[in-house]
């Protein structure tokens, strides 16, 4: 099959985060024939994606299409891709590539999004070889290697699965690396994008308890509807860290805030407890930790990336059979200027998920 047209909402400059994206052609990665091409039917709008189009992480590669959360079609799958074939429901989380060689100490046990030697991101990277760059799902068509393409199971809608391929992944890897489950009372810093899957996935794993922690109460009545058991509302609530200190066995943060009261979070933590990161701010900054508050409850303090494939494809399986609804208003992708700014102003509830009205008509 000839290669399609490659069209998408192109960031030229750190201005496109205020909706200035401009809709273009780009020229995809080189074609090899360990890759799948994906006419894109969704793509979940992904708080990584705002960061990026304003350099937030780093110098951006412009132009980028960014979009990280994919699902659409196989149209072209290479010869040395066995599980995926042509017209099968397929998505894209955020990483498009590691090593995946078997000497790897990272991709030889499941961690491809930790692998030193090669991580290519879905958008905003650049392949080694001379192979080009590589450009996210706010487009027509995507090509990725096809060890970072997974099917997605009968009974899941596209448009509640592509969020699941960050949001869902980044705290539900972290949920289950870290012992979520019967008998564990877990907490959720942030009932937003991430945030409220971490409720959603925290009860599918049989988590005993869930607390929704967020800084004002207006996300009160969502947390509870999402599944949580309480809610802490930690600019609100009189003494929360006093009244729910050692209540909780694995927190995870979706905050991107150097400014959020991380000693009070700790501190909630049950003896021997966990704290794992998972929201990155621009700059990377987080608040001063006292050596105290670890040492004093004996915690842990972590961070986590993604989610390796395998990890993917047992979430996404997990959603099917608990049907899992992921809260997503649908927006055209034609809109995803205004999707974008919509998102920054912290519109979303909890999810906007950009549906292509040219698929299935290329």
């Amino acid at each position: 099959m000839a290669s399609p047209k490659f069209q998408g909402w192109l960031g030229k400059t750190p201005d496109s985060v205020n909706g200035k994206m401009e809709w273009g052609e780009f020229e995809p990665k080189k074609w090899t024939e360990d890759d799948v091409d994906i006419e894109i039917s969704h793509c979940g709008v992904c708080g990584s994606d705002l960061h990026v189009l304003k350099s937030g992480w780093g110098p951006t590669p412009y132009p980028c299409v960014v979009g990280h959360e994919i699902v659409g079609r196989a149209v072209r799958v290479g010869n040395n891709v066995k599980h995926v074939k042509v017209g099968d429901r397929v998505g894209v989380g955020a990483q498009a590539r590691s090593c995946q060689k078997s000497t790897c100490p990272d991709c030889s046990v499941g961690l491809e999004p930790y692998c030193g030697n090669e991580s290519v991101h879905t958008y905003g990277s650049i392949y080694p070889n001379n192979e080009g760059k590589s450009y996210g799902g706010y487009a027509d068509y995507n090509r990725t290697n096809g060890g970072f393409v997974v099917k997605i199971p009968d009974g899941l809608d596209s448009a509640a699965a592509a969020p699941m391929l960050c949001g869902g992944i980044t705290v539900y890897s972290p949920l289950k690396q870290n012992g979520c489950g019967p008998g564990k009372t877990i907490g959720i810093v942030g009932v937003g994008g991430l945030g409220h899957f971490g409720i959603l996935f925290a009860k599918a794993l049989g988590a005993s308890r869930v607390i929704g922690i967020s800084r004002k109460s207006d996300k009160r009545d969502d947390a509870l509807k999402l599944g949580a058991d309480e809610y802490i509302a930690t600019g609100e609530d009189k003494d929360w860290e006093t009244k729910h200190a050692r209540s909780i066995d694995l927190i995870i943060c979706t905050v991107s805030s150097d400014k959020m009261p991380l000693g009070g979070y700790l501190r909630l933590l049950k003896t021997k407890g966990t704290f794992i990161q998972v929201g990155a701010p621009d700059g990377g900054n987080l608040p001063p930790v006292n050596a105290f508050t670890l040492i004093g409850n004996g915690i842990k303090v972590g961070g986590s990336a993604i989610g390796s494939p395998r990890e993917i494809n047992e979430m996404l399986q997990l959603a099917a059979d608990k049907k899992i609804k992921t809260w997503v208003q649908e927006r055209p992708l034609k809109d995803a200027n205004k999707a974008i700014v919509d998102m920054e102003d912290g519109k979303a509830r909890f999810r906007y998920v950009l549906v292509n009205e040219n698929y299935g008509h290329h």
